[in-house]
């Protein structure tokens, strides 16, 4: 790992108001000073003023608040494909998995809607019985390269899928074989009941036979989809004409262009996409915001919402969402103190959810008992009765935190981090701090470079020693919980919990129903219970989406880990196809856009 160490406190202390050391209560003084400052903006009332010059003022001319406009992109949003069009979107989480939907196909693809997937390759299904499922396929679709989409297609890449599959969840196991039943129907035969496969089957991508043949096969790995090589080797609205994008590995830039075969002719509706993927978060920030052409799209921390708002090229969108912050507690070789619950239930314990929700968060998100957004099946009925450890018993009561400093005190530990998540990690360090933990912190603007640790220390092969890691855990099953259950199987690459063969069952109960069936949620119930018990992560409230939007672009984001990118549209005064300069009175600010949890977007 090159990037730079960062040692001590960052800064804002994150606990109560009435014992921030002298320093930083300054700088928490200070960004609310800067706060009042632009709301005092935003109203109109002049910096500076005394109240009789503002009196005076007052006598002679009304002062007229800042207004704040609706968002009229929508409106004026062209409804077709625009020659020249070009979109730039950063995607600092699991850039390969936002993508792939927009460059591959398979039978289904995410959606918005309650069941999260919609029709893609297929245009019906029908579960035989407990094991078999038959596909009708889309009639005339055709790959990137203008050969045919068939049933032949369908069974050669599940037998490359069979020689190579994916090892994130269990259909590496339960995958049997797929028949043709003629040129447009196939059946999908499994080896036992299994509950998730129609959220495995999201994952079921189709590549040409040129693609296969040159990467020697599906190229199954722990992070799914096949994005290893540019070239018109899938189904997708756009082909991948430069970079490449995996979870182990990925170009700082990856560029989309529109498939002209693609089955929708209604799609897409930008003729270029710029992928970025290791930009720094402040960084991807001003470019949004203050330069125009740079970045389109990108998540911001939600404490650059009222900069946005008042920039001249950006608005601000909020959604829940399912994502999850993944901090993981090294257990299989980090501290060896890690492997004791009562010390990993200790740093859980003095932690206050409440206080990061509201400094880092901005209140944009919900409190959190484990490492599982609560607006997943299943979760959602849990938490109702699970609270997180700081709304049980208050971290910074005295006694509390003299007990948790008995355990905790002199407690050193390596935390990895995306830049991105700097803002948290102060959080947690001055609250850690209180009760004696210090943290050595890493950070790195790559989430491959997270991965890499990550994914080798289970065997424990990591090259790199850390304690805590953090990753954007984004909802890849589509509002299903095994999204976050999946670093708790211990027999998975992606878990660093010790082998515990109790929860391995929970796991492996659930993947044989479906969310549907009465036994989920009681199953689920179990899972999170367990790992709140075990203190397995490092537990934070679940964010919301905050993102900065090009103030020509329309863009709704899902709920999930999918970017529909084939549904980003663009005005005429998009700097892509606009003719002149940027006018003055559409740099005016925007209203945020506060989507609902349920809303589908469109």
């Amino acid at each position: 790992m090159r990037p730079p160490h960062y040692r001590g406190a960052f800064g804002n202390d994150y606990g109560s108001s009435d014992d921030l050391r002298p320093e930083i209560a300054s700088m928490v003084l200070k960004r609310n000073f800067t706060l009042v400052l632009v709301t005092l903006a935003i109203v109109g009332i002049p910096i500076g003023m005394t109240v009789t010059e503002l009196g005076a003022q007052e006598s002679t001319s009304r002062i007229e608040p800042m207004q704040l406009r609706a968002d009229d992109a929508p409106k004026r949003a062209i409804p077709k494909a625009v020659p020249g069009s070009h979109v730039k979107v950063f995607l600092p989480s699991l850039p390969y998995l936002y993508t792939s939907h927009a460059i591959n196909g398979a039978m289904i693809k995410p959606s918005d809607n309650a069941q999260g997937w919609e029709y893609d390759m297929a245009v019906s299904h029908r579960q035989i019985d407990e094991t078999t499922y038959e596909f009708q396929l889309r009639k005339g679709v055709r790959f990137q390269d203008g050969s045919p989409f068939n049933a032949d297609a369908v069974v050669e890449n599940m037998n490359a899928f069979k020689q190579q599959p994916t090892t994130y969840s269990k259909i590496d196991q339960v995958f049997d074989y797929v028949e043709k039943i003629d040129d447009h129907t196939v059946r999908f035969h499994l080896t036992e009941e299994y509950g998730c496969f129609m959220n495995d089957l999201v994952w079921m991508q189709f590549y040409t036979a040129e693609y296969l043949r040159v990467c020697g096969g599906w190229n199954g790995k722990a992070s799914c989809p096949n994005l290893s090589r540019p070239g018109p080797y899938g189904l997708g609205p756009y082909i991948l004409s430069e970079g490449y994008l995996e979870g182990d590995r990925q170009t700082e830039k990856a560029v989309l262009t529109a498939n002209p075969y693609y089955w929708n002719s209604e799609y897409p509706k930008v003729e270029t996409i710029t992928v970025f993927t290791q930009l720094g978060a402040l960084d991807a920030k001003n470019k949004t915001l203050h330069r125009e052409g740079e970045v389109d799209i990108t998540d911001i921390p939600p404490e650059y919402k009222v900069e946005t708002i008042l920039s001249p090229f950006a608005k601000v969108i909020t959604s829940p969402s399912n994502n999850n912050i993944a901090i993981h507690i090294n257990m299989i070789n980090g501290n060896p103190k890690l492997r004791d619950t009562s010390v990993r239930r200790a740093l859980n314990e003095a932690l206050n959810q409440r206080n990061l929700l509201y400094f880092v968060f901005d209140n944009e998100g919900v409190l959190s008992p484990t490492m599982a957004s609560p607006y997943f099946p299943g979760v959602r009925e849990v938490v109702k009765k699970l609270k997180p450890f700081s709304e049980v018993r208050d971290p910074y009561a005295p006694a509390h935190q003299a007990r948790l400093k008995s355990v905790l005190n002199g407690l050193q530990l390596k935390v990895l981090t995306q830049n991105r998540f700097l803002p948290l990690w102060r959080g947690i360090e001055s609250q850690l701090k209180r009760v004696g933990v210090t943290l050595e912190i890493t950070t790195t603007s790559s989430e491959a470079e997270i991965f890499g640790p990550l994914l080798t220390t289970n065997a424990g092969k990591n090259e790199v020693d850390w304690d805590l890691l953090v990753w954007g855990n984004d909802d890849w099953f589509f509002n299903h919980p095994y999204t976050a259950f999946l670093v708790y199987r211990t027999s998975n690459v992606w878990s660093t919990v010790y082998p515990d063969p109790i929860m391995n069952d929970y796991i492996d109960d659930m993947f044989r129903v479906s969310v549907s069936d009465p036994r989920f949620s009681e199953i689920t119930a179990k899972i999170v219970q367990r790992a709140y018990d075990e203190a397995y992560m490092l537990f934070v409230p679940t964010p919301n989406r905050v993102m900065a939007i090009n103030k020509e672009v329309v863009f709704r984001p899902y709920k999930m880990a999918c970017a529909p990118l084939w549904k980003i549209q663009v005005t005429d005064q998009h700097w892509s196809v606009r003719r002149g300069p940027y006018p003055d009175t559409s740099k005016s600010p925007v209203r945020i856009t506060r989507m609902a949890n349920d809303q589908e977007s469109k």
